[in-house]
């Protein structure tokens, strides 16, 4: 199978001489469709900056960024935020919400952009507010939520639509340990229906539910391997 997302010896820079600083350092990664990787490490080990970079939303330094076929750094700035708004569905650690639309509108204003008629994103997205137990805050805006509130309204945005690459930043930090999971399961299934994942998480018990794990430290993957458990356990568990 082909992956969908390929990072071939990527490296990141930020500034230079004394400033400099190597964020990633010669990373290798490969996604397929319908996998899900989460990734570890301590903080300032690159975790996000993977995912940023793997999303387009900036460059490497070096290497290749492959999404679905396409080198990323080949694209137009016009191609690489169509890609983006189709094919890649981005969880923020802020969420990135906007406050003036309602919960419902942010989840379904990038369908409606890519030319979804109105009800049938309307419907998309009260479903996927429906799988994480805001339904009913559909009608309210980003600051009459709370914070876990807005985070799984945020996660509703990335899973809706036609998705081919999941991205996901620390998704589950502002949640409780069943909503978290909440989370999770909803991820788990969105790549059994052909997506590829990357989730970037501090949590082991979460990162279990990937089909492998990648560990950073100071930019570069040291060490990958299977979850013992996996989701298969946490779904005989009753977890799932």
């Amino acid at each position: 199978m082909t992956a969908l997302l390929e990072l071939r010896k990527v490296s990141k820079i930020y500034g230079s001489g004394a400033a400099e600083v190597q964020a990633l350092r010669d990373i290798d990664l490969s996604v397929e469709p319908g996998e899900l990787v989460a990734v570890m490490g301590p903080s300032g080990s690159g975790k996000s900056t993977l995912l940023t970079i793997a999303g387009s939303l900036e460059d490497a330094t070096s290497g290749e960024v492959v999404v679905g076929g396409s080198d990323v750094s080949e694209l137009a700035l016009d191609a690489r935020a169509r890609l983006r708004r189709r094919s890649i569905g981005y969880v923020f650690q802020d969420f990135n919400l906007l406050g003036g639309l309602t919960a419902l509108e942010n989840v379904t204003m990038p369908l409606e952009l890519d030319g979804m008629r109105a009800r049938r994103a309307r419907a998309a997205g009260m479903l996927g507010l429906e799988a994480l137990g805001v339904a009913d805050k559909a009608e309210r805006f980003p600051d009459d939520l709370s914070g876990g509130e807005r985070q799984r309204v945020a996660i509703a945005r990335a899973v809706v639509g036609d998705r081919q690459l999941l991205l996901a930043d620390e998704p589950t930090g502002a949640l409780d340990s069943v909503n978290g999971e909440a989370v999770m399961r909803l991820v788990r299934a969105t790549c059994q229906g052909g997506v590829a994942g990357v989730v970037v998480t501090h949590d082991a018990q979460l990162a279990s539910w990937a089909d492998r794990v990648v560990f950073l430290r100071d930019g570069r993957v040291v060490d990958q391997t299977t979850p013992p458990s996996g989701p298969d356990s946490l779904l005989a568990s009753g977890l799932g």
